[in-house]
């Protein structure tokens, strides 16, 4: 089998092809408006599958919303983050026997409802851990999250989450342009086209690029990307080395910040795929790779992240702090 890197020519970063005459912005605003009407069920990612355990307990704020995660034997448990008797966190808990203990008086939750306290329906992906809020989505519940598709098994993941101040159309308008791919990332994009773009049949974009290892070497591939619920964007590698391998980008709304600003957590999942036998060799150094992968995913938003946090600002103040 060839190589799959390859050396690749591109010019000095200001002498790129401009592209801001493509990125026209009532295109990407209509892509974004498609993305946020579709339905989720209410489902929200709340961390990777590795973060909850049965060792103790995982909390996050959505949307306001306390809510606190563990392993009860196979299944994945979730519910309130308060405890009902005296308002304690139950983060800060136990686990034991599958029940969450609570480490001020005791109490013992687990898969029944206590009182006030009733558990939320959750699911576990074997990447991420989604919790269903139908009082926070509003919408008609789905018995499970929209999930894209993956590649067979066999492949490689790796979870990264940042924190922002912004809401999660933010971030999804952030993927929806990859025009800024190449200008705004030159140290990981390069020779970036769009060779697709979104409409109301064929509802996705279809991007051109190399990604950049090593100096002149990269890998080109050809990307698609599609929105398959309101906080989701997905991409998905249909050409070139790695094809069928997934990224996907999960906008989780949290707690508001002190000075009442939105914030949100990105949560992106990287789940590569090759079928060169070398591939599946790598699988059992995984530990050792996912740590750079995880490094990639966040340099990349802490970029984007400035990008959707003055795209907030800008939409609800019509200003930027100076």
């Amino acid at each position: 089998m060839s190589m799959p890197l390859r050396r690749f020519a591109a010019k000095p970063w200001p002498e790129q092809e401009p592209t801001w005459r493509d990125a026209k912005p009532a295109l990407i605003e209509a892509a974004l408006k498609r993305a946020t009407a579709r339905p989720s069920g209410n489902w929200f990612v709340l961390a990777a599958s590795r973060e909850v355990t049965a060792d103790k307990p995982f909390g996050r704020t959505i949307a306001g919303v306390e809510v606190v995660a563990w392993r009860s034997g196979p299944s994945v448990l979730a519910g309130p983050g308060s405890c009902p008797h005296l308002g304690a966190p139950l983060c800060d808990g136990a686990v034991h026997r599958g029940e969450l203990v609570c480490r001020w008086h005791g109490l013992a939750l687990g898969s029944r409802k206590f009182g006030a306290w009733s558990p939320y329906p959750a699911h576990d992906d074997g990447v991420l851990v989604w919790v269903r809020l139908d009082d926070v989505g509003g919408e008609e519940p789905l018995p499970l999250p929209v999930l894209p598709e993956r590649p067979p098994t066999g492949s490689l993941d790796a979870v990264a989450t940042v924190i922002g101040r912004c809401e999660p159309e933010d971030v999804v308008a952030n993927r929806l342009d990859p025009w800024h791919g190449a200008w705004f990332h030159p140290y990981s994009f390069a020779n970036l086209t769009v060779l697709e773009t979104p409409t109301e049949e064929d509802d996705r974009f279809l991007v051109e690029v190399t990604f950049k290892l090593v100096g002149k070497v990269g890998v080109p591939v050809v990307a698609a990307f599609t929105c398959p619920e309101p906080r989701t964007v997905v991409m998905h590698v249909v050409q070139g080395e790695g094809a069928g391998s997934v990224v996907e980008t999960h906008a989780t709304p949290l707690a508001p910040a002190a000075d009442g600003s939105a914030r949100t957590a990105v949560v992106e999942a990287t789940i590569a795929y090759s079928d060169r036998p070398g591939f599946t060799k790598a699988l059992p150094v995984a530990p050792a790779i996912r740590p750079l992968m995880k490094w990639a995913a966040a340099r990349l938003w802490k970029d984007d992240l400035a990008y959707a946090e003055r795209r907030y600002r800008l939409r609800t103040t019509g200003r930027f702090p100076g």
